[in-house]
């Protein structure tokens, strides 16, 4: 849910789901079924997708003002609304940086339920289609639409207990493209990671990049041990799956998002004069180095930059 959200004044197009690619055999059967299914295609793009962020509201100021300082980029003007479908009242602000939306939440009231726990906002096109996607994809929809200030707002839950919001705006704005897009990282158990990989590739349209058995536990926190990861693509943008077995050490699992930029070093260093704690020291893994941070008001995130 957010202040951002845009329509394509025509409608959508309905299209016929795209056939999953998938690098392991364990995805396909749900995603045999739900390719003959006519879905639409309802992503606008990466920009336009948030990360969720509920503090305190004696720590909202200090968390927005640190995400700017690490990140750069710019901030809507803060305001408190209802944004949910019973009444409740919550400080909202949304922060653009060059390397992904965060949506901050600061409620005064109690939280209702199942909000506060829902990761991502994904911004779609048309939220009837989008409902009717999600649900022939076998996504359960937690919370129907229900009416915003400014759109409509619903949440749905994916196979495996993953719960992402679903939000459309009446006005549209205008974000520029992001100097890199962020991953929205996502811990699954063995048993249900099919089932999730297929549902999801089948409602964004995307498709898994890569299916690694084997990759290195050190990005999990359990140097010397492999895992699997999953890296899918869509218009909605990137999404990790970490398939574990749940025995994870801290702060691992507790990331939602992982922000690529031009140079760790100086990040951290931006981050740490801006009150930033280091979880993770910065380890190389995969073509890439990185570092798990939490941010003033408890947001943990991981960050990274590519080496060659």
């Amino acid at each position: 849910m957010r202040f951002n959200k845009i329509i394509d004044g025509k409608g959508v197009a309905l299209v016929l789901t795209l056939c999953v690619t998938v690098g392991s055999p364990h995805v396909g059967t749900f995603a045999q079924s739900a390719q003959t299914d006519i879905t639409a295609a309802v992503a606008v793009a990466p920009q336009y997708d948030t990360t969720h962020v509920y503090v305190a509201p004696e720590q909202f100021d200090a968390f927005v003002s640190s995400l700017l300082a690490t990140f750069g980029g710019t901030a809507t003007k803060e305001g408190v609304f209802t944004v949910t479908p019973t009444p409740s009242s919550t400080m909202s602000q949304l922060v653009l940086t060059p390397v992904g939306s965060i949506s901050v939440f600061g409620f005064k009231t109690p939280v209702p339920y199942p909000f506060g726990v829902e990761r991502t906002g994904y911004l779609v096109a048309d939220m009837d289609a989008a409902i009717n996607a999600a649900r022939v994809a076998g996504a359960d929809v937690l919370v129907t639409p229900f009416n915003d200030p400014i759109g409509r707002d619903a949440i749905i839950q994916w196979p495996g207990g993953v719960n992402t919001q679903l939000y459309w705006h009446t006005t549209a704005p205008s974000y520029k493209a992001l100097q890199t897009i962020p991953e929205n990282r996502v811990y699954v158990s063995p048993d249900r990671a099919a089932a999730f990989v297929a549902s999801y590739v089948a409602f964004s349209h995307g498709r898994v990049i890569s299916d690694d058995g084997h990759t290195p536990g050190i990005e999990i926190g359990k140097p010397g041990e492999t895992y699997r990861r999953i890296r899918i693509e869509s218009s909605f943008g990137k999404l990790v799956v970490f398939v574990t077995d749940g025995h994870l050490p801290y702060p691992y699992g507790r990331e939602v998002t992982g922000y690529g930029v031009p140079n760790l070093t100086d990040t951290l260093t931006k981050a740490k004069a801006a009150g930033v704690e280091i979880l993770v020291a910065p380890y190389t893994a995969d073509q890439r180095t990185s570092a798990v941070v939490q941010f003033p008001g408890g947001y943990i995130a991981e960050i990274h930059s590519i080496t060659n």
